[in-house]
This record gives C-alpha cells, structure tokens and sequence, in this order.
C-alpha cells in the first residue's frame, strides 16, 4: 500500500513564500492590502448586518401580523360580549317594565327629578324662552351678533332655559350642520389661558398650526381672534358662547376674554352670540368701562314669579305618568292618586311651607324624590304621610343632627354655654368659664352627674369645636391659652332645646338644667 502523502510541507512551502513576498513589498504596498482587506471585511460585516436587520424586520412583521390577528380577535370577543350584554339588558329592562311597572315609574320619574331627561315644559320662562330663542335664531340663520345676560337666583331655571333653546335650535336642519357651541364654566376656566385652550380644543383648532396653539397666551389670543375675525356674515359659521357663572370671568386679569367677544360680536365680522349665566344682580358693576361700553346690555331676569296655585300645578305635572307609560291602567290609578294628593289639605299644607321657604323647583323635586324613594312593591303609590316625612327630612336641622349624637358631658358643655349666653348676653367665653359653669352644676348634682377631670373636660371642648358647634372669635395665637381663648357657640336656645327633646337616655337632671334660667344661682 503506497505511503499517503502530507500536506503539511506544501502548506508550510506556501507560508514562507507568503512571507517573501510581504518582504519585499514596500510600505505603500503593504499598506493599500491591508486597506482591501479592512475594506473586504468591512462589506462583509455590512452584508452580515443586512440579513440580520432583513431577519428582525420579518420577525417584527410577522410578530405585528399575529398581534393585530389576537387583536381582532379579542376585539371580535369582546364586541361579541358587548352585544350579548345590551341585548340582556334590554330583555330585562322589558321585563321589569312588564313585570312591575312601579320600577318604571321610579326610573321615569327619577329621571326628571335629577334633570337627566330634557323638561317638556318651562314653568313661569315662556317670556324668557321666547326672547332667547328669537335671539338665537337671528344669530345662527341671519348672521347677526348679540350678547345677553341671563339673571336669576340658584335653582331658578337658567341651565334648563339655554339648554331648551339649543335643543329646539338644533332641531333645524340647516342651523344643525352650521353652529358651533362653547361651553365655559368660571368654576374651571380659572383664568383667561385657560378658557381660549379650552375653546380651541371645543372648536376642533388644536393640530391647525401645529403646537402653535398651544403656545404663549399672547399667540393663543391672537390666533383665535384671528381666526374668528377673518369671516363674515355670509360665509362664517355662527358661533355660540355659553358662559356660566359669568361673573366669575369678570376677576380674570383686565377682562380680556370678555372684552375680546364683546368686541367681535358688534363688529361684522364672525356671528356670534355671547349668553352669560349669573346669579349677580350687580354684575354689570363687576365690568370694566372699556367691556360694559361693548356690551349690548341686554338682560333677562328670572324670579320664580308664580304663586301658589301654579306651584300646585307644577306638583302635580311634575309627579304625573306620560300618556306612553307601557302600563295604562297603572299610570290611571298613578295619576288619580296624585290628583288626590294634590286635592289633600295637609298636601297643601306641607306644599305651602315648602312654597314659602323657597320657590326654586331644585327643593321641590327634592321633596318628591324623598317621597318616591319610599315606593314599594306592597307601598305602590305616594301618600300623604310620605310627603311629610320628606317634608321632615328636608327641613330637618343639620346641627341639631350632630348633637344627637355627642356625648353627656358634651351635652353639659353645650348647656353650660347656653346659660352663659344668657347671662352675658351673647358676649364671647372660654374654656375656664365654661368650666366653672359645669363645676356648679356637679356641685349640686353629685349623686347623678360624675365629675370629669379638666383635660378630659377639654378635650370634649375642643372636639366641639371641631364639630363647628363653637367657634373662637379671633384668630387662633401660637402663644394664647387654650383654657382662656375666647369662644363663640354657634347652636341657639331652640335648637339645643329640640336636639335635647330627642336626645336618646338624656339625664333628667341635665334636662332639667336646660330648662332653667336660675340654674347659675
């Protein structure tokens, strides 16, 4: 067998020839190879990196193609899901309202109390409405510009009146497509930076120039009077500014927002309609000359005109069953119990008390949510002692409340202070004088009446103090006794007398101190 030849000489010949010609190279030629070479390796590690970023580039695909396929399908799911649940919602609700129809009734009527459905009648604001909306109408279809001021008190009616009107205006099918709506709150929009963000993002401005919007307040201002001054009449979509608690925007710094919209709604430039909700009678006082000079000063007021028997009217409207109540005969025998109820002298009598404190339609849906609360299953109509139960909890003392709820010794307290306003005659006290007072009053009954010590005495003071049943006259100082700080008690004579009457386990002998005006002596 012929001996296999190695292959080790060949490769060791072909190093030293290797080595003799880098020998011989000169320097330049030793340097242009190894500059191919870095070059060759170069574009290969170029070449490597390219199929790998081509490898994780269809890895990302393929790994996005498989989340938007979860995706779909989770959405599929959950949309799936979604319709179940609104088709068993609605099938239950069918059937509470076939199965028991006093669900429904609360369910409507709770509705109306808590002004979640829009009003089908404007009590005492026909006038008013008819002013506004007339107002409205020039403005979204005639081009024109106005500004008013809605003027009444808490509870009067002046949200429910603009909402009516926008609602009926955007009934109309050209007016619908063309007006724009801002709604301000001097409650949120604090100052003026504020409020021209807040009406960019209501006007969909945001991404027109970019983040210039959002920028200084100099360039919001400028951007939206620009914006609003460019139009006219013709071609301008109409814009509506609601602004409640209008005299709120009155303190913001030199009136700026105000005077801007005062000033575009008497140039002919775009329409549009300022409407300003406050409780202020005095708010054109607020205004400084330069804005009140733009304003078209014109004011509705709203008073809650109506006597007693439109009162009685709303009562019984805003109790009775629509006509498309799903049960007839159950909305027959609803509505008769109200005609009843509203017929009933003590009804009338716990209505006219109502009526007397306050007109506002806010305190009388709160009565009759009180009395509807109380509709069952085997109580299935409001009666006469309901409404005046609710009338007791709506007229019901908050103070008088809290002292249910304290203990004997902060009832002595509370008594020792009563007589000390009787004696000085609602002149201020402190804690010592206080004090001296309940020790009397131990003294004399020790059999009944145990006899606290003074830090325990003082803490029961200072935690009616911070119930807000007594009150220091001045400020509190860093330096000033607690025993001899001067006090005043915030409940009076009747209110301790009554929270007494029906406070539970009350002492005979405590009670019996309450009542008399020589205990002192």
């Amino acid at each position: 067998m012929p001996r296999r030849r190695s292959n080790l000489g060949r490769r060791t010949r072909g190093a030293e020839a290797v080595r003799r010609v880098i020998a011989n190279q000169t320097e330049e030629e030793r340097a242009s190879a190894n500059e191919r070479n870095r070059q060759r390796m170069a574009q290969k590690r170029a070449e490597e990196a390219a199929e790998q970023r081509a490898a994780r580039l269809e890895y990302a695909r393929w790994r996005a193609r498989q989340a938007r396929r979860s995706r779909s399908a989770a959405s599929n799911l959950l949309r799936s899901q979604q319709n179940e649940r609104d088709r068993l919602r609605v099938a239950e609700r069918r059937l509470r309202e076939t199965a028991d129809p006093r669900q429904n009734v609360q369910r409507i009527l709770r509705e109306r109390f808590c002004y979640q459905s829009s009003p089908s009648n404007l009590f005492g604001l026909q006038v008013q409405y008819k002013h506004l909306i007339e107002l409205l109408k020039r403005t979204a279809i005639h081009g024109e510009s106005n500004s008013v001021l809605i003027i009444g008190p808490r509870g009067s009616g002046k949200t429910m009146l603009i909402n009516h009107a926008l609602k009926e205006l955007m009934e109309v099918e050209d007016v619908s497509e063309n007006v724009l709506q801002v709604h301000l709150n001097g409650l949120l929009q604090i100052n003026d930076k504020i409020a021209l963000k807040e009406i960019t993002r209501q006007l969909n401005l945001e991404n027109v120039v970019g983040d210039k919007v959002f920028g200084s307040f100099a360039e919001n201002l400028s951007f939206i009077l620009e914006a609003l001054k460019k139009g006219d009449r013709t071609s301008s979509c109409p814009v509506i500014f609601i602004l409640d608690e209008f005299d709120l925007f009155a303190h913001h710094r030199n009136q700026t927002l105000l005077y801007n919209l005062f000033d575009i709604s008497q140039s002919a430039q775009t329409p549009i309609a300022v409407i300003g909700l406050t409780c202020r009678l005095d708010i054109l006082e607020l205004l400084e000359k330069r804005v009140k000079s733009r304003f078209s000063h014109r004011q509705m007021h709203l008073m809650n005109s109506f006597g007693f028997p439109q009162y009685l009217k709303i009562f019984k409207e805003q109790l009775s069953l629509p006509a498309e109540f799903p049960d007839k005969l159950f909305a027959e025998k609803w509505n008769e119990n109200v005609q009843c109820l509203s017929e009933d002298k003590s009804v009338q009598e716990v209505l006219q008390k109502h009526f007397n404190i306050s007109k506002s339609l806010r305190s009388l849906h709160m009565l009759l949510m009180l009395a509807l609360s109380r509709v069952t299953t085997s109580h299935p109509f409001i009666t006469a002692a309901d409404l005046m139960e609710a009338n007791q909890l709506c007229s019901m003392d908050s103070k008088a409340n809290i002292v249910h709820g304290l203990s004997v010794l902060e009832i002595c307290l509370i008594i020792a202070m009563k007589h000390l306003n009787d004696i000085y005659e609602e002149e201020p006290f402190n804690f010592q004088m206080v004090y001296n007072e309940f020790q009397k009053f131990v003294q004399r009954k020790a059999h009944s009446v145990y006899n606290f010590e003074k830090p325990v005495v003082m803490k029961a003071f200072e935690h009616l103090q911070q119930l807000e049943l007594i009150r220091p006259v001045e400020r509190t100082s860093v330096n000033a006794q607690r025993e001899y700080q001067l006090m005043k008690l915030l409940l009076d004579n009747t209110q301790i007398m009554n929270a007494l009457q029906k406070y539970p386990n009350c002492p005979t002998d405590v009670r019996q101190w309450a009542t008399s005006s020589l205990s002192w002596l």
